[in-house]
């Protein structure tokens, strides 16, 4: 059976007559318009497996009991930049957390001179909005040609030269390790 346009086709059990007297009913009503909606199914919840292992290495790291400052700065590995006349104590506070994260960067996959424009711009902003302390990832170099950090050598440079970092050190293992720094700006 061809199907006529704008005919209404009759479900079963429905007679002609019916089908009229709906007709003559809703005579010079307007139809609504179809609403906006698009079907899909729900996903399920996600699972915040990152946060659940950082919860889990936090909680292995304060079984073990931290590495004491000194012994941690000793490595020669890590990253630290203290702005003379500031007391020692500011890093050691740094690192644990005194000064909560309000904004990060993440510089995965760029180049020298893309970090160091986006670290430019990123700087600029957090001293904008006033903010304090923050969390530069610059990555481990996993993936660069000698599989050394070599973005993480510059951010000692960069960040060192200019006036409005205080001091910065590597960030907790929890929060980066080796591959981020905390930083912290002037107030």
């Amino acid at each position: 059976m061809k199907r006529i346009p704008n005919q209404p086709q009759r479900a079963a059990g429905v007679s002609r007559g019916d089908i009229e007297q709906f007709r003559h009913a809703v005579r010079g009503t307007t139809p609504l318009a179809p609403p906006e909606r698009v079907s899909h199914r729900e996903r399920p919840p996600a699972v915040p497996v990152q946060s659940m292992l950082d919860a889990h290495e936090a909680l292995s790291d304060s079984l073990r009991g931290p590495i004491p400052w000194e012994q941690s700065m000793e490595t020669g590995e890590e990253l630290t930049f203290l702005r003379d006349g500031l007391p020692r104590d500011t890093l050691r506070k740094l690192r644990r957390g005194h000064w909560a994260v309000q904004d990060e960067i993440d510089l995965h996959g760029l180049n020298r001179d893309q970090a160091r424009v986006c670290l430019c711009e990123f700087l600029k902003a957090c001293l904008k909005r006033k903010l304090r302390c923050l969390r530069i990832v610059h990555g481990k170099g996993l993936r660069s040609p000698r599989r050394e950090p070599v973005l993480k050598g510059k951010m000692n440079q960069w960040l060192a030269q200019r006036d409005e970092v205080l001091a910065f050190c590597q960030a907790p293992d929890s929060a980066g390790g080796a591959g981020a720094l905390l930083l912290l700006l002037k107030a």
